[in-house]
């Protein structure tokens, strides 16, 4: 397969699928770009339901049409500054911006905003930690889970937590000292959260428990449906609260089942919607009850991590007792306050750079982008976020395969890291010819999957046409494969560099600039350059500058703050390490 002319699928894509509001809000992208996260309590339709990810636009306009109203004669200005940059007006009111040397154009159109929400993920625990190779301070106890974030786990002693390939150990070592596993994602609000796990043992002396917490502040203050087994093989069930170490349940106890062997696992299940808390448990070899145990009202927490408990109340003379975890799952979650974007900034791209000269040919494709919704830079990087539904070709050089959707960033290594590498033809299940002759083939385990450069490529190669290179490519007219190659190589203009004593200023920075880091992820030996690549997006609704890139921890593209701030500002990991603002 070769990546010859995408013009053509690109226009059949947004003459198919485009979706323009008539009234309220709609997907402005080349298919609906939010799926429905499906609730599987038969509840009535909540938060928990709505879209994962969207792109949404006002009410219909007369300024969508701006084109048809502007003055028989535009006028372009060089403004003053570095990279030169000419500014097209009509009457006074600007309807273009173009870089000299970039064939990135920005329009003003139709306000959108860019939301992402929490990504539903399930933790199989299919990696082997501690590793160790590791120095003892850097063994993760349960290391990262797919989607999720990483796991921190609390406890007396580091040694407690491991995990082997299908389950999350907690060794219950010492008495009345409680375990907790919690997904470092605090913002977790509407949830649908359940664990599958087994003790090893029936308690001998007194009982163990193991529960599911959500609302989790900290280990003082926490929500919790937790499973108690006593020495009998009785199993009870409790919904509670823990404020400052006092403990109060929501509701009276129950017994689910007596008998109980050692090594039976059970599911707890847990649907949290604003004040109401829902909470059921079963023996997971069964089919799970249609109802719910516990249905109550508590409005002490509003938001806070989810994650797992385990205790052996004191007494308990069979230590160590184990809780094998085997299954994490989080089906649906809303965070408190969804990174939001809103902006009217549109991201055209020419078919050459702008040499700086305003000629009645570009003109006419300038008049021609005014007030167009068809996608554009930005709405193509958001069809890959949470949510996002599959578009298919239907002709040219990709026909047949997927082109756009929800990514993953890549497939795991024995230790649960994902593996970088995936490539937009990776993604799409396909082989490519470059245009240096050069076939890279497909990958089984990376279809699905974009790694931050690789969905780079995606959008300004495979979506808007810019020309990829096979790898490195130092004629700066090809995309390069990696973040390092594009901080230099990169078609189009620099926009700013660090000089070594912090982030560059990016004065000029503009919606579709690359924004470049020096992250020190560890994936590259040359600390001194970008080691992770995203697409700025805008500023969002707390005024931070925002950014979108497809990173380890969220497994995927995303303009979260799950594993780290997609900010620009503050003192996180990427607004400490700018490296390069680049415009293609």
């Amino acid at each position: 397969m070769t990546n010859t002319s995408r013009r053509n699928v690109l226009t059949l894509l947004a003459a198919s699928a485009a979706t323009v509001p008539l009234g309220g809000t709609a997907v402005a992208s080349p298919a609906r770009a939010a799926a429905r996260v499906a609730a599987t309590s038969g509840a009535a339709p909540s938060p928990l339901t709505a879209a994962r990810s969207s792109v949404t636009t006002p009410p219909l306009d007369p300024a969508w049409f701006s084109r048809l109203t502007l003055a028989s004669r535009l006028t372009a200005t060089v403004l003053p500054g570095t990279p030169a940059r000419t500014e097209v007006t009509s009457g006074g009111r600007r309807v273009a911006l173009l870089t000299h040397g970039a064939r990135t154009v920005v329009l003003p159109g139709p306000r959108r905003t860019f939301t992402e929400n929490k990504k539903p993920f399930v933790d199989d625990f299919v990696r082997t930690l501690p590793d160790p190779s590791l120095p003892a301070a850097d063994r993760a106890h349960w290391g990262t889970s797919p989607g999720g974030g990483n796991w921190s786990a609390l406890g007396p002693v580091d040694a407690d937590y491991s995990v082997r390939p299908g389950a999350g150990a907690i060794a219950l070592s010492t008495d009345y000292a409680s375990r907790h596993a919690t997904l470092r994602d605090d913002e977790i609000t509407d949830v649908d959260v359940r664990s599958v796990a087994r003790f090893d043992k029936v308690p001998a002396g007194d009982a163990c428990s193991y529960a599911l917490s959500f609302g989790y502040r900290d280990t003082h203050n926490n929500y919790r449906a937790r499973l108690s087994f006593t020495t009998s093989g009785t199993v009870q069930f409790r919904v509670e609260k823990e404020v400052a170490d006092t403990v109060t349940q929501l509701a009276a106890g129950v017994t689910v089942a007596t008998g109980v062997r050692a090594g039976t696992d059970w599911t707890i299940r847990v649907r949290r919607e604003g004040v109401r808390i829902r909470a059921k448990a079963w023996p997971s070899a069964g089919a799970e009850p249609s109802g719910w145990a516990f249905d109550v009202t508590d409005a002490t927490f509003g938001k806070g991590r989810v994650g797992l408990r385990a205790l052996a109340n004191g007494g308990c003379t069979n230590l160590p007792v184990t809780l094998h975890v085997s299954r994490f799952e989080v089906s649906a979650a809303d965070w408190a306050a969804p990174p939001a974007v809103t902006h009217s900034s549109w991201v055209r791209v020419l078919p050459e750079p702008f040499d700086g000269t305003w000629t009645p040919e570009l003109e006419e494709t300038v008049r021609g982008w005014c007030g167009s919704t068809a996608p554009d830079v930005l709405a193509y990087a958001a069809m890959f976020l949470a949510g996002a539904s599959p578009v298919v070709a239907g002709a040219g050089p990709a026909e047949g395969r997927q082109v756009m959707g929800e990514a993953g960033y890549g497939y795991l290594d024995p230790r649960g890291y994902r593996y970088e590498g995936a490539d937009f033809h990776e993604y799409m299940h396909s082989g490519w010819t470059f245009p240096d002759g050069t076939y890279t083939g497909p990958s089984d385990r990376q279809a699905g999957n974009l790694d931050c450069s690789g969905y780079t490529r995606m959008v300004y190669g495979h979506h808007m046409g810019v020309p990829l290179a096979a790898g490195q490519d130092t004629s700066g007219t090809r995309l390069p494969r990696k973040s390092r190659d594009m901080a230099e190589y990169a078609p189009g203009v620099r926009v700013a560099r660090t000089d070594g004593g912090g982030p560059p200023a990016s004065e000029q920075l503009q919606p579709g600039d690359l924004v470049l880091f020096n992250a020190d992820s560890g994936d590259d030996t040359e600390t001194a350059t970008a080691d992770h690549v995203g697409i700025y997006l805008g500023v969002d609704t707390a005024g931070g500058r925002r950014f979108l890139s497809s990173r380890k921890t969220a497994n995927g593209p995303t303009m979260s703050d799950l594993g780290g701030a997609s900010l620009l500002d503050g003192t996180g990991t990427y607004a400490r390490t700018l490296h390069t603002v680049h415009r293609v």
